[in-house]
């Protein structure tokens, strides 16, 4: 494979009365992928204006005739210089029909008046913030390219035997340094329509319609980092869009130069649609669940004021019996009002109002033990908190949750016990935060060790009597694995009970 030649960044040429019209382009950092990659660069609206230009076209094809601004006929600014203008009638024609042009080759009449062939891929592009798409020409010379390329084409892409990447099931294009697909094994037809002789020699930009998917790939050639698989929208020979997951690995010489890109393709449409419908049916759960929770307040809203002012008007002429049916009525109605707010924040977490930072457990520890001194010292329970521990990736809201959920949890459920102590420890461990809260209490049987995670199971009432909605531990786990970590305990009967909850160090 060729070494990448160093192409000059994107430079925008203007006239004096030109209304910048490369601001019409959606994204900035498209022309700075494009121009890494490929040399002879041109873009225009859907109306022909030239929007940009890469400084290689220009010397390429002569500085006036790409004028920034200037109107273009069908897209191509290279008609009407045809040295054979026969051509120009079956480009147009090409162009009409089917949007695009891959692998067209003209002839310009350069300034000296020489014939010289060129190679055309003319690529529309959208942006799903723009009605109209704008258009992508990517040109090169056409006898020096395909000469070097005709070689390329029967080396194995990326050292590896042809006979195994024919073989394999996901489709695999070998792309040049230059940013042209030089190999498609045979699962690139199955996946795209198009078999390779279709697809081998135009530029892979030319699969991509979509500016952010267009950016993506071509930002990924020709850079070092570790491959990482992102999803794109294809459409296939027949129209049909397809939802699929690409991953690209760079190979580079031994003298550090760039030879090319290996792109792996794989169909995961079903399970786009699948992971939307689901989606969608959360969404429509969480909405039924809120819609429910705030129907539910307004009786009970009425159930604790007429105790309350059956307790005050009518108290003296109850006997204990009565007094005791009113505080049972009071206490069901405070735990539905509990198992309502915790139904609720259980619904809203992984919204979008979450908001992930890096936050300082000490100062959302210190003000949970203030609220928490009158039970802790009721109990006599010690608490103890880590000296200085490490910032937490996190909504602080949720990592609040977590230590009020957990911390009262050991509060109500620790049991009786000599030395009745609760400690919390943060410390990293690679790319996760690590928080464990654990106590000296009586332990938990681990065959509920799963089950106490899920909703509506609790440990059994609390110390005071209180029978919990069972809802606490559940809303840590869904924290927990909206921040990219986990949830777990270890117990053993008698002998205390310590929670793990891990974050991602980063988003």
């Amino acid at each position: 494979m060729n070494p990448q030649k160093t192409s000059p960044q994107p430079s925008v040429r203007r006239e004096a009365d030109d209304a910048q019209p490369v601001d019409r382009i959606p994204t900035r950092t498209l022309l700075e992928a494009l121009a890494k990659v490929y040399e002879f660069v041109l873009v225009t609206d859907s109306s022909g204006r030239v929007l940009w230009r890469s400084d290689g076209l220009v010397k390429l094809c002569g500085g006036e005739r790409f004028r920034v601004g200037c109107e273009v006929k069908t897209l191509l600014p290279l008609l009407p210089e045809f040295a054979k203008p026969e051509q120009a009638f079956e480009l147009r024609s090409r162009l009409r029909r089917d949007g695009f042009l891959t692998k067209a080759v003209i002839e310009l009449s350069n300034e000296n008046e020489k014939s010289v062939p060129i190679e055309l891929n003319v690529v529309p592009v959208s942006d799903r913030s723009e009605e109209l798409p704008f258009y992508v020409v990517i040109a090169r010379p056409a006898e020096s390219e395909n000469s070097v390329r005709a070689g390329l084409a029967e080396q194995s892409p990326g050292g590896v035997s042809k006979s195994i990447l024919d073989d394999a099931p996901d489709a695999i294009l070998a792309v040049d340094a230059r940013g042209f697909v030089v190999y498609a094994n045979a699962a690139v037809e199955r996946l795209l329509g198009q078999g390779g002789s279709q697809i081998v020699d135009q530029p892979v930009a030319a699969l991509l319609h979509d500016a952010a998917d267009l950016e993506r790939l071509v930002s990924s050639i020709g850079v070092k980092r570790e491959v990482e698989e992102w999803t794109l929208t294809l459409t296939r020979s027949d129209g049909r869009a397809m939802r699929i997951a690409a991953t690209a690995r760079t190979r580079w010489l031994d003298d550090g130069t760039f030879a090319g890109t290996v792109l792996c393709m794989r169909d995961v449409t079903e399970r786009h649609h699948a992971a939307a419908e689901l989606s969608s049916k959360n969404a429509e759960l969480e909405h039924c669940v809120t819609a429910l929770a705030h129907d539910l307040r307004s009786p009970l809203v009425a159930l604790l004021g007429f105790s309350r002012l059956l307790r005050q008007d009518y108290g003296t002429l109850l006997d204990d019996t009565g007094t005791h049916f009113v505080d049972r009525i009071e206490q069901a109605g405070r735990t539905m009002e509990d198992l309502i707010h915790d139904l609720l924040e259980l619904s809203r977490i992984g919204q979008p109002g979450d908001r992930k930072a890096l936050v300082n457990p000490a100062t959302v520890l210190h003000q949970l033990q203030a609220e928490l001194k009158a039970r802790l010292e009721a109990a006599d329970i010690e608490l103890e908190l880590p000296h200085d521990p490490p910032l937490v990736f996190c909504d602080r809201t949720r990592l609040y949750q977590i230590f009020s959920n957990l911390i009262g949890n050991a509060i109500d459920h620790m049991g009786a016990c000599e030395r009745p102590r609760i400690a919390v420890s943060i410390f990293e461990e690679g790319d996760v935060c690590h928080i464990s809260v654990s106590d000296s209490g009586c332990g938990i049987d681990s065959e509920y060790h799963e089950q106490v995670f899920e909703a509506f199971q609790s440990l059994g009432p609390a110390r005071d009597g209180r029978t919990g909605a069972g809802i606490g531990l559940a809303i840590v786990k869904k924290i927990a694995e909206t921040h990219g970590g986990r949830a777990w305990l270890e117990s053993r009967s008698g002998c205390g009970t310590t929670f793990h909850v891990t974050f991602l160090r980063h988003n």
